[in-house]
């Protein structure tokens, strides 16, 4: 089965000169493979006449067409198609009932137009995208006896109610005004507003406005106006975006209490929180913006070493070009440069919150991991060592040069992603090193053309570690660069900004609250303790395991490390594992 796809952000027909019409065989042996739109000059390509000889793709000069070849039998399951060249999606994960169901992925696979169908908001088009009508009978007919069809068959006589968590909560301040106790009354459908506020550590903010709250606070109360709906079926799209890991795992334990009696799907990056969180989880692989394939459900632990390994066996497809390899935790070279930021004695005093620090160094070639709780002062620090804000107390070096990546990023301009980075960095991004370890390593070349403000969170954040990475500085600040990327995208981002520091003799400081994302970017870990919202301490920069023990000992969590894949599992509270760890002070399994 051919499928040829358009990138309509990329295609330019007034920049080109129709190059993949012109040297199309078929077209040049008088077959009509290729026509061009009268109206907008671009192409429309019938699969069946195409050849799959990729000249047309090779020849576009903005990277507009993709060409691929699916196995045939897939054509019985196709569920959704946008157009004659658009985006496609094949096959639906199930809800379940009583069970955490999760999807696990890449971004731009057709995540966000399966929910859309399984919670009615779609009516599919089983690929006929000229249908004029679509009907819940056609699809209910193509589907095997089972659990999704008897589902969807609920959907179809609104016999099912759906509560969505959306997954860019920075968005909400934009769209809904007013207090935090305001959103949550009204939309409080159970009568138990009082009680998934406290569980979800919110009732000291229900007279705070929406556009006052950080990251992890939009996300909490996101997460609790969702399931203070009455609904049958609950998706959480990245819930645990912004939240630190005191606060995930008290989502995780939310989610699996409303899941006991309904039924729940969670689109989730964090492999460690997918993995503690799920009871079953389906795979969605395929190729961005072309099309999306989710594979039947599978145990959470098989699934999750399944896509890490990046070959599915049962379709006998491999769907990333090696492996995601964990390996056991070797401590950095002790061996560091010279010191390039120093502070001491650091006070902060906001409203009823106050920061202290205690005397700390950052190196030349160092990459310093921060982690703590929200609310406990780790942005703050990050903005007073940018200088975007003044210290009441203690003193901070101040001759090094500074490149920041703020904790939430937005592109309030419609330039295009090229036009973007030529404005902020000139053209040193387009060649060499940079363009290689760090621009095609995040996916940006696949970007360019698009319009910034169009990009998704994850695209946006893709860019934005672009920019500041591309800076010339000395010091580069970034704050929680992994969110809305996904379990793939974090892993290379991390190897991307390394790689970048130890290349050009740099320093990096970076907040995350995804665990294996801070070992496998950091040298040592600055450690934020203290109550949020009320008082932070900063201690460290401490070597990586002594880091993140005295991290995790904190936060009574610890993890083992799985025997195959060797990725990091949390532990369950109070299980032999887990008491055996904290007695021997390896939180992080760095023994095993």
């Amino acid at each position: 089965m051919r499928v040829a796809v358009l990138k309509e952000d990329n295609c330019q027909p007034k920049k080109c000169m129709s190059e993949c019409h012109a040297f199309c065989p078929p077209v040049r042996n008088g077959v009509e493979c290729i026509i061009l739109d009268e109206k907008s000059g671009k192409p429309h390509i019938s699969e069946p006449l195409c050849i799959g000889c990729g000249i047309c793709i090779n020849k576009c000069p903005h990277d507009a067409l993709i060409i691929t070849q699916l196995p045939s039998e897939l054509e019985e399951d196709k569920i959704h198609r946008y157009s004659m060249n658009g985006f496609r999606l094949f096959r639906l994960p199930t809800p379940t009932k009583n069970q955490v169901v999760g999807i696990l992925g890449p971004n731009g696979m057709g995540k966000s137009t399966a929910i859309n169908i399984l919670s009615g908001q779609l009516i599919p088009n089983l690929g006929d995208w000229e249908a004029e009508d679509c009907w819940w009978e056609d699809v209910l007919e193509s589907l095997p006896r089972g659990e999704l069809r008897d589902f969807l068959g609920l959907v179809c006589e609104d016999g099912v109610s759906v509560a969505v968590k959306p997954q860019y909560i920075d968005h909400l301040p934009k769209v809904i005004s007013g207090a935090v106790g305001e959103l949550l009354s009204g939309v409080d459908e159970l009568g138990k507003m009082e009680e998934m506020a406290g569980r979800l550590g919110l009732s000291h903010l229900l007279d705070r406005e929406l556009t006052q709250l950080s990251g992890g606070e939009l996300q909490r109360v996101a997460i609790c106006a969702t399931v203070l709906r009455q609904a049958d079926v609950y998706f959480f799209d990245e819930p645990s975006s912004y939240l630190d890991i005191h606060e995930r795992m008290r989502m995780v334990r939310l989610i699996q209490d409303i899941a006991i009696e309904k039924r729940v799907i969670v689109i989730e990056h964090d492999l460690a929180i997918l993995d503690v969180l799920c009871d079953l989880v389906h795979i969605v692989y395929g190729e961005k913006g072309a099309f999306g394939i989710f594979t039947p459900a599978r145990s959470t632990r098989t699934a999750i070493n399944v896509y890490l390994d990046g070959f599915l066996p049962e379709q006998n497809v491999r769907v990333r070009d090696k492996p995601i390899v964990f390996q056991k935790h070797t401590e950095r070279s002790s061996e560091k440069g010279t010191p390039i930021l120093s502070w001491g004695g650091v006070e902060k005093k906001l409203g009823e919150f106050q920061l202290r620090t205690g005397e700390g160094k950052i190196h030349r070639s160092e990459v310093v991991g921060v982690v703590g709780a929200n609310g406990t002062g780790k942005t703050t620090m990050v903005k007073l060592i940018a200088g975007e804000m003044e210290y009441d107390e203690g003193w901070v070096t101040a001759e090094a040069s500074i490149s920041y990546k703020p904790q939430h990023v937005t592109a309030e301009h419609d330039l295009k992603v090229r036009e973007w980075l030529d404005a902020e960095l000139g053209t040193a991004w387009r060649s060499g090193e940079f363009q290689v370890n760090v621009v095609r390593t995040l996916g940006v070349e696949r970007l360019l053309e698009k319009r910034s403000d169009t990009l998704s969170g994850g695209e946006l954040q893709a860019v934005s570690i672009v920019l500041c990475l591309g800076r010339d500085a000395d010091l580069y600040l970034l704050d929680e660069p992994s969110a809305h990327l996904d379990a793939n995208a974090r892993m290379e981002a991390a190897k991307a900004i390394r790689r970048c520091m130890e290349a050009n003799e740099k320093s990096a400081l970076v907040i995350d609250h995804d665990v294996y994302f801070i070992d496998i970017v950091s040298d040592s870990l600055l450690v934020f303790e203290g109550e949020g919202g009320k008082h932070g301490m900063a201690e460290g920069p401490f070597e990586l395991r002594q880091g993140m023990n005295r991290f995790l000992k904190d936060v009574n969590i610890t993890f083992r490390r799985d025997h195959d894949s060797k990725r990091p599992r949390i532990n369950k509270p109070e299980s032999r594992k887990d008491r055996e760890q904290q007695s021997s002070g390896d939180y992080y399994a760095y023994k095993t």
